[in-house]
């Protein structure tokens, strides 16, 4: 296994990889942090230099808490500390909503954009019950009780999946944070993330697990609004990077490889 290099002033973020290597960034969804990468930031580690930070409230910052802003500077500090030229972006869930306000911001550094478990817009009714979902688990989140039982429900959830014994261990050991989900709900609700999404004019991927069937439902009408393409990773829900990893990888490579 690679060794993942945190190298700058920003800390909590894995590099790996050769530095003149085309550059690619990974943003990861909450409750899990950026280990959540680690068969994508295995698989790639030698072809591409790999960049995947901590957001806030998250792993390592997890004394933090996190804001739309603040998970979008994160990934600005990420880009331009440790790259050069424009990148492949891929966020999932959160990280996916992240990635997508910062290519809407700053689409100058980003090469394309491929979100997973992104493509519900949480607007209208669906922001409103993604904030009355945020304010009930920060709510919860105050328990330890609540905190242990996501924690171990989570790990075991892990230990289930078909990956490498040495990237279940370091996903399990960085741990798992109930806070974060309830502070994310809340700052995505109310946010057009479609408009944004189109509004990005690089190439651009909606990549979902078979059977997330919420973010399923808006991933037609996001990827017409941004001119985007739409893939499926077959047998998996909504964490699809790590139910079904190599399938996955596959369809990530493919895309970057072609828009290359």
């Amino acid at each position: 296994m690679s060794q993942p290099v945190a190298e700058s002033k920003l800390e909590h973020v894995d590099v790996v990889g050769p530095p003149d290597a085309p550059p690619i960034v990974f943003v990861h969804g909450t409750v899990f942090n950026r280990t959540m990468w680690a068969p994508q930031r295995e698989a790639l580690s030698e072809e591409y230099r790999v960049i995947v930070p901590d957001l806030p409230g998250h792993g390592g910052r997890r004394d933090e808490s996190f804001t739309l802003e603040s998970g979008v500077e994160t990934v600005r500090q990420a880009v331009e500390q440790f790259s050069d030229d424009p990148v492949h972006l891929v966020g999932l869930s959160l990280g996916g909503y992240v990635a997508t306000e910062f290519a809407h911001r700053h689409p100058e550094q980003v090469a394309d954009l491929i979100i997973s478990g992104s493509s519900a817009n949480p607007v209208g009714l669906l922001g409103r019950m993604s904030d009355a979902v945020g304010r009930v688990t920060l709510r919860v989140s105050e328990s330890e009780l609540a905190e242990k039982a996501v924690d171990r429900l989570a790990a075991q959830w892990v230990r289930s999946r078909d990956l490498p014994p040495d990237q279940k261990s370091e996903i399990v050991d960085a741990g798992f944070d109930l806070r974060p989900f309830g502070e994310a709900g809340r700052e995505i609700a109310g946010t057009d993330f479609r408009s944004a999404f189109a509004d990005y004019d690089g190439p651009k991927l909606v990549l979902n697990g078979q059977w997330d069937v919420l973010m399923r439902r808006g991933e037609k009408a996001h990827a017409a609004a941004g001119d985007a393409s739409v893939a499926v990773v077959e047998g998996a829900g909504h964490a699809c990077n790590l139910e079904r990893d190599e399938k996955y990888m596959h369809i990530v490579r493919r895309f970057i490889e072609l828009d290359r």
